[in-house]
This record gives structure tokens, C-alpha cells and sequence, in this order.
């Protein structure tokens, strides 16, 4: 008998989210309508933000914020090499040089003690991102950032719904943003949104994603260079919907993360997610870690054993600095980054997902369990 699949993500969609679509379609009215404004309001309401302005991915969202901010050629943007591609890819795009800071062993996010080494004449912006939606070592981040006259961008797309120190996640930079991919904790189907108290650059981020339009000028009206980033009233229904329901959501991710650590605190072969304190968190993943005396062939072998077993298993992330259309231009080798190359390389993200039941938790877990136990050391 086949073993029972488990996807990796789900959405959590349930008739509420299916009836505001509908609404949507039946009234005619699918873009730049007034379920845009809806969701932008939620999500002000959600994080305490002035300004919202909704796009159509959280790559737009982050793209938006580097040209708002007039990074351009010549500029340096300090991050991580430990995310997804996208934060990477969108420094390149408008022409900036991305500057790799190391990550810390435990929380997994830039580590601040590294960031100012790396600041030259040329630094312009930090781009600090929230691994897994982790939110460790911001307000570091955010001191050095105002005593350097940096600008701060908020790579919030894994974080919606967390609090740290008492301030949403999002609301620690100059800007910051969500992506609301099937995968995350609410979805849009497609789409992200910025958040800042900045009046400007909301302006201009509002008309660099409607082709440059002027906000209160005709619809031929264009005051810059604009893209068609625009999210639709279809998908803001949707968006809208879902976090009607986030603190439900929430907490059902919060559960599932804590059967997980229940069932495997205590396996010696994996390392558990670690969270700072003074944190409410809002889970995204839930990535385990091998321990040192596992290699990354070893690791790749027990994706594949997993997914053999029917458990759909993950690594998160592959180093970004090693991804072959960035190593090479700047000039990277391997061992630059060691603690990130040392942590990409051993982990596994299990299913994870609000609707996730716990005999599916268990059945993870066991078979988690077995796997390794096949796994030679």
C-alpha cells in the first residue's frame, strides 16, 4: 500500500474566502476597486502602519522600495546570504551591488556584530530579512542603520502577524513588506504588500506600480517610469477574507509548530527552531536543522527518503552567494560565508501548513524518525 502524501504548504481557504471572490466577480468592478482599499486598510489595521500599498508579489513590493529610495548603480545594499533568491535578485535589478553578511548560528538571520565591517562610502541601504519569519536582531540592525544614516528596508514577506519587542514585524525599517504566496501564513494567490509611515514614498510606490500614474492625475497621465505591479480586487478580496480569520491562523500554525517540537525536542539528531524572546511569532515554516556530524549529501539523501515515504520535505534555503549568476560577478568562493553554507547545507523543512493534523504531525515524525535511523553515519 502507498504511503499518504503530506504536501509541504496548503493554503487555509475556507467558504468566507470563496464568497468574497465571488462578490468580486459578480460586481464587475476586479482592479484598482474598492476591495484594493479594504485590504490596505486590514493590513494598516494589522500592523499599525500610516501607509499601505498593496502590489502584485512581495518581489514587486521589495522592488518598489529600492527604486522609491533611488538606489541605483553604484549604490551598496547590505543583506544576507541566507534567504530566498528574490530579496538578492531585486538589488540586482535596479542595478545595486549586494554586500553578504554572515548569519548567526541560532536565530539564522544577519548577525549585527558582522554588519558594520561591511559599510563603505557606497552603502546606501541594510535590506535585513526575517529568516522564516524570524525577527531576531532587528533593532540591532535598526540602530546601526540610524547611527550609519542608512536607510532600513524590511524584508517582512515570512513574518506577517509577528511582534517583537513590542513593534509588528515590518514597522522596525524606513519601509517594510509581505508576500502573500499560497505558502504563507494568509494568501492572496499572488501578491504583497508595503508598509511604511513614510507619506512619500508611499506616494511614489503607489505610482510606480499603476505605470507611473500621478494619484489624483487622468488615467494618460504618467509623472515617471512606472511598471504594472497592480494587485486585483479579486485577490484583495481574498487577501482581506483571510485576515479576518489570521488570529485563527495564527494559531493553528502555532500549534502544529508545537507538536512538532513535542514529538522531536528530544531526538539528538536534529536541532529545533530557536526564537528570541519578547516574541509573539507568527510561524511560516518549520525548518529542523541536522546536527554538525551530518554532511549535505547526507542531508539531500533524507529528502529524498522522505519524499520516497510520502512526507514532502524541503531545504531551506541553498545559499544565495553560491547561486552561480551571483558567485561569479562578485567574485565569491566557497567558505565566504561559513556559518550560512554550514546551516544551508543540513536543513529540512517539514510540511507545515494551518489545516496540518496531528496524526499527520505524527506520521512526519515517524517517518522522520526512520529515516534518519536508516541514515548511515
Amino acid at each position: 500500500m502507498n504511503s499518504p502524501r503530506i504536501e509541504l504548504s496548503a493554503p487555509d481557504i475556507t467558504e468566507k474566502e470563496i464568497q468574497a471572490v465571488t462578490e468580486v466577480l459578480r460586481s464587475g468592478k476586479l482592479s484598482l476597486g474598492p476591495r484594493l482599499a479594504e485590504f490596505e486598510e486590514a493590513v494598516k489595521s494589522l500592523t499599525g502602519a500610516k501607509y499601505a500599498v498593496a502590489v502584485n508579489s512581495g518581489t514587486s513590493g521589495l522592488f518598489l522600495c529600492l527604486k522609491a529610495m533611488g538606489i541605483a548603480p553604484g549604490d551598496e545594499v547590505i543583506t544576507t546570504p541566507f534567504t530566498f533568491i528574490a530579496s538578492v535578485n531585486v538589488i540586482l535589478q535596479v542595478g545595486a551591488k549586494p554586500v553578504f553578511v554572515d548569519i548567526h548560528p541560532d536565530y539564522l538571520n544577519m548577525n549585527p556584530d558582522l554588519i558594520e565591517e561591511q559599510i563603505t562610502s557606497n552603502t546606501k541601504a541594510i535590506e535585513a530579512v526575517h529568516a522564516f519569519g524570524n525577527p531576531w536582531g532587528i533593532d540591532e540592525v535598526q540602530r546601526i542603520a540610524r547611527s550609519r544614516d542608512l536607510l532600513l528596508i524590511e524584508d517582512s514577506c515570512e513574518a506577517i502577524g509577528t511582534v517583537y519587542k513590542n513593534i509588528p514585524a515590518g514597522m522596525f525599517g524606513d519601509a517594510g513588506f509581505f508576500a502573500f504566496y499560497p505558502n504563507k501564513q494568509i494568501t492572496t494567490g499572488e501578491g504583497g504588500i508595503i508598509i511604511t509611515n513614510n507619506e512619500l514614498l508611499a506616494d511614489i510606490c503607489r505610482s510606480l506600480r499603476n505605470q507611473g500614474r500621478s494619484p489624483n492625475a487622468g488615467w494618460l497621465s504618467h509623472e515617471r517610469v512606472g511598471y504594472n505591479f497592480r494587485l486585483s480586487d479579486i485577490n484583495c478580496a481574498l487577501g482581506t477574507a483571510q485576515l479576518s480569520r489570521f488570529e485563527e491562523i495564527k494559531q493553528k500554525r502555532a500549534q502544529a509548530a508545537g507538536k512538532y517540537i513535542e514529538k522531536l525536542n528530544s531526538d539528538k539528531r536534529l536541532i529545533m527552531p530557536e526564537l528570541p524572546e519578547d516574541c509573539n511569532f507568527s510561524w511560516f515554516v518549520f525548518v529542523v536543522r541536522l546536527t554538525e556530524d551530518y554532511s549535505l549529501k547526507q542531508r539531500n539523501e533524507l529528502l529524498d527518503m522522505l519524499r520516497s515515504e510520502g512526507v514532502c520535505a524541503s531545504n531551506y534555503f541553498p545559499p544565495v552567494h553560491l547561486q552561480p549568476f551571483i558567485k561569479a560577478p562578485l567574485g565569491i568562493k566557497e567558505g565566504c560565508f561559513p556559518v550560512t553554507e554550514s546551516v544551508s547545507s543540513r536543513t529540512v523543512a517539514l510540511p507545515f501548513y494551518s489545516s496540518l493534523r496531528d496524526e499527520q504531525i505524527d506520521f512526519v515524525c515517524e517517518k522522520l524518525s526512520l529515516c534518519l535511523d536508516r541514515l548511515y553515519l
